[in-house]
């Protein structure tokens, strides 16, 4: 009888062990991954502007003179089903499979390979020789985004809204970080699931703000781990969750077996 008591408290204590641990997608991102962390093979990916591609999402407007290329509206500050045209954001266009955008009255123009400042530059020349006086062209790239997971208070997708946004100013949109998270092991994943580039920086050096592989590209993800004490706090409170209905089953069999032989 006491063989079976051993191998039933043997089983509890796997159980136990088993199913303690921290979160799921945790283990994802703590995986050993080649990681290539030379600035020298990342300098040309971090130091260079994005250049629109087939499938971007342009936002075009003409900061001089809302009637073209944003929605018209009759009047200024009358809304026009979504709103006025006075606060419009300029309406969106994307780029075809050969590179063009069709852009009202001028048409067809190329603007893959370009960055955001020379399709800008592009868009307005061409305004200004067939239809507009002294055109401004903004050119917002809409479809560019980031995926914050891990100890971030507000997780989720974040748009890249202006030129090299910087680790630091996308972890500020998310809220900061939680007073869980491992400011010295934030991780930045990009290129494909075959072929990940991860990224370690340490936010505990103040160098890290200046670092050039902390400024973020379309598609990256960054994952902020959890610190050790946060991770034991988590094991002990599963623990104790778990042991509880196990320390009751056991002292049941227990008061069973001690019951049956009397």
């Amino acid at each position: 009888m006491r063989n079976y008591i051993s191998i039933y408290l043997i089983i509890c204590t796997f159980l136990i062990l088993s199913s303690c641990g921290h979160k799921q997608y945790q283990y994802l991102f703590e995986q050993k991954i080649s990681t290539t962390d030379t600035v020298a093979k990342r300098s040309d990916a971090v130091t260079g502007s994005y250049r629109i591609k087939p499938q971007d999402i342009l936002q075009i407007k003409n900061l001089q003179n809302i009637k073209y290329i944003v929605d018209e509206s009759p009047n200024p500050g009358q809304n026009n089903g979504g709103g006025g045209a006075s606060n419009t954001p300029g309406q969106t266009f994307q780029v075809e499979d050969d590179g063009t955008v069709a852009l009202p009255v001028i048409g067809h123009i190329k603007v893959a390979g370009l960055t955001r400042p020379e399709a800008a530059k592009q868009i307005e020349d061409l305004y200004r020789k067939n239809l507009l006086k002294d055109p401004i062209i903004e050119v917002k790239i809409v479809n560019l985004k980031v995926t914050l997971l891990g100890e971030v208070k507000s997780q989720g997708n974040y748009p890249l809204t202006k030129d090299r946004t910087t680790l630091v100013e996308m972890i500020g949109q998310a809220g900061g970080l939680t007073e869980k998270a491992n400011e010295a092991n934030v991780k930045i994943i990009r290129g494909d699931q075959l072929n990940p580039d991860v990224t370690e920086i340490n936010l505990r050096d103040l160098q890290s703000i200046n670092d050039p592989r902390a400024i973020l590209q379309n598609g990256d993800v960054i994952y902020i781990a959890q610190n050790k004490r946060a991770i034991r706090n988590e094991k002990l409170q599963n623990l104790s969750i778990i042991s509880q209905p196990v320390l009751l089953l056991l002292n049941t069999a227990l008061i069973i077996l001690t019951l049956s032989h009397r």
